[in-house]
């Protein structure tokens, strides 16, 4: 497997540097973060530092991971480390010929990227924290806890469960939630039912039993699929019905699921590694974990009781 590390660099309009793969090299003419392969003994930060002042001429100071995942395309086989460029000295410039472009996330087609640098995107564009409602057939009380969340001042992803009711109480409050609670269509998922996403335009989060019966990906891009996944199996199975990211857990014991066997962080992480998407963690967590979750390969942290304001 060939380790290969790539650099997302943000200027102040919040755009990220994109190259364009020269004529007569793997995968010319996509476009892809900069960077290059590690040399034997070379760490992750230092080949990305020493990539980007050969291709670009720039410094660059602090490093954060965003994401690590493997991917294999039909000549080889690659691991791709993406790092937040934090700091760098310098004007970034094509000095070996390819093309460069700054370039909005909205803005992006991921189609016209090579296939590992695809879950990089949306991994910057997926907040750090996704808030699930709790079960309830309580429309209002679903809402009023829609109201209340955002766990560090930004708009999370926010997922919305009304088991038992009926399909036009679900849409109601889905369009309350829209209308009146004014959450963008971008940060709002429906629990299981494609159609109200299709209908409303926002995401759908899928049930681990949905991942074996679907076949292709039920909603367009721009609006969110997750996936609900505990295992291995399951992770394979969000990627190949190109899901947006998932959902694994518990990582720790929960009161909601005391039976359930938690994976704990090591286990995680094991999961995580080989995973080809963004991964949240659930079960037992909360913002206050955010750090430890990045540390284990985690895109954030998922969960219910904990990502609600008092």
């Amino acid at each position: 497997m060939i380790e290969v590390a790539a650099g997302v660099l943000t200027d102040a309009s919040g755009r990220v540097l994109l190259m364009q793969r020269k004529p007569g090299t793997h995968l010319a003419g996509t476009w892809e973060f900069p960077g290059g392969k590690l040399e034997p003994g070379e760490s992750i930060e230092a080949a990305l530092a020493r990539e980007l002042r050969e291709e670009l001429g720039i410094e660059t100071r602090a490093f954060e991971p965003l994401i690590s995942l493997p991917w294999r395309y039909p000549e080889k086989r690659i691991r791709l480390h993406a790092l937040r460029v934090k700091e760098w000295r310098g004007e970034p410039r094509a000095h070996e010929g390819h093309p460069l472009g700054w370039m909005s996330l909205d803005r992006i087609d991921t189609d016209e990227m090579p296939a590992a640098d695809r879950p990089i995107v949306t991994a910057l564009r997926l907040p750090p924290h996704y808030s699930i409602s709790p079960a309830t057939s309580d429309g209002e009380a679903a809402l009023a806890w829609l109201r209340k969340t955002s766990p560090d001042g930004r708009a999370p992803l926010l997922q919305l469960r009304l088991p038992g009711v009926d399909r036009a109480m679900l849409r109601n409050a889905l369009r309350i939630a829209l209308d009146q609670v004014a959450i963008p269509r971008d940060r709002l998922l429906v629990n299981a039912d494609i159609g109200l996403a299709c209908e409303l335009g926002i995401g759908v989060h899928l049930r681990a039993a949905q991942l074996r019966e679907l076949h292709a990906r039920p909603l367009p891009r721009g609006q969110w699929v997750g996936a609900s996944c505990h295992g291995a199996r399951e992770l394979e199975l969000a990627v190949k019905l190109d899901a947006d990211f998932a959902v694994l857990g518990p990582v720790n014991p929960t009161a909601s699921h005391p039976h359930a066997t938690p994976l704990d962080w090591r286990g995680f992480e094991t999961l995580t590694f080989d995973a080809r998407l963004p991964v949240y963690a659930l079960g037992g967590v909360g913002p206050d974990d955010l750090y430890r979750a990045r540390a284990a390969g985690a895109q954030g942290v998922a969960g219910i009781s904990a990502f609600a304001r008092p």
